[in-house]
């Protein structure tokens, strides 16, 4: 059993209580026909559901189940962070416990790994049980990221992959406290491949994703991954810079040839209202990013774990960092 290759699971899970049981099952059902010594980490997120408890009782029926409950809720990709760290094997597969990514999908992921690709990705062809909003803003969110971002982000994918040995661990350097765990998986390169797949409703419970969290999903990745808004607001500070001279100097032309008439109000206003606007569009997007410096700055812990538990067929624990 040491001589075979080993593969890591890392599941994180907020609230995912109802859905957990028959998920580990197709899980487990796949793992059974592997090759490989496996081990799945669940990570509780913490959840307010009984979400850790399902998963003490999975690890009592499963000895290659490892479970981590982190101290609070500090967000999926720190919860995903936390699982990554985690980790220690040949290969790691990262999966939600919604079983709207299909585990029986793996043994390709695995396949197109020993083909040599050292991450294995997999791009969405089909979105059931999802809106048109939702379909529509993903889309536009994946085009507009990878039109502006210097490292190329594969659209319609999300978290969803295998990672082999290297690209784990060079990810695991990356210890930025703003996380998009998207675009760190293509940051760090190396040899990478799609695999295309229709992704399933969820099978139980509701999406955390509401309307407020994915704005701030969809800015968190645009400015981790580009600087595409500060040369914006410079071009349109410019572009408004230009305009206000142009308007300046045919108002002094103007009082010059026919005359000074009194300026009109509503004209006044128009200009100093655009001009203000344009000005807090501005400061607001150079906040954004002074506010991920002070985030940095900081050097808090990406997370804090309450309760490690290591799976039943693991040597030793694996401290998560």
């Amino acid at each position: 059993m040491t001589d075979r290759q080993r593969l890591d699971v890392v599941v994180p899970a907020f609230n995912e209580a109802a859905g957990l049981p028959r998920f580990h099952q197709r899980l487990a059902a796949v793992l059974d026909q592997l090759d490989l010594t496996a081990r799945v980490i669940y990570v509780d997120d913490g959840s307010r559901d009984d979400t850790w408890q399902v998963l003490t009782a999975l690890a009592a029926a499963d000895r290659r189940v490892a479970t981590l409950r982190l101290s609070r809720n500090f967000g999926k990709e720190l919860a995903l962070t936390a699982g990554l760290d985690y980790a220690d094997a040949d290969a790691v597969v990262v999966i939600d416990a919604d079983l709207q990514d299909p585990p029986e999908l793996i043994p390709a992921f695995i396949a197109r790994w020993r083909d040599g690709f050292d991450v294995v990705y997999g791009t969405r062809g089909q979105r059931l049980g999802e809106t048109w909003t939702k379909k529509a803003s993903a889309s536009l969110f994946y085009r507009l990221i990878g039109r502006i971002s210097a490292t190329p982000i594969p659209a319609d994918t999300g978290d969803f992959r295998l990672l082999g040995r290297r690209a784990h661990q060079a990810l695991k350097g990356l210890r930025e406290r703003q996380r998009f765990m998207k675009g760190l998986f293509a940051w760090v390169g190396y040899r990478q491949c799609a695999v295309v797949y229709q992704r399933d409703p969820r099978h139980a419970g509701t999406s955390a994703f509401n309307l407020r969290k994915l704005w701030t999903f969809a800015v968190d990745g645009i400015t981790s991954f580009s600087v595409a808004p500060l040369k914006l607001a410079t071009w349109t500070g410019m572009l408004t810079a230009l305009v206000a001279f142009g308007f300046g100097s045919w108002v002094v032309v103007k009082a010059l040839v026919f005359g000074d008439p009194v300026a009109g109000y509503p004209s006044l206003m128009a200009v100093m209202l655009f001009l203000g606007g344009v000005q807090l569009l501005a400061l607001g997007i150079i906040g954004e990013y002074l506010g991920r410096l002070y985030i940095e700055a900081k050097q808090r812990p990406l997370y804090l774990l309450d309760a490690v538990e290591p799976a039943g067929n693991d040597p030793g624990a694996h401290p998560g960092t």
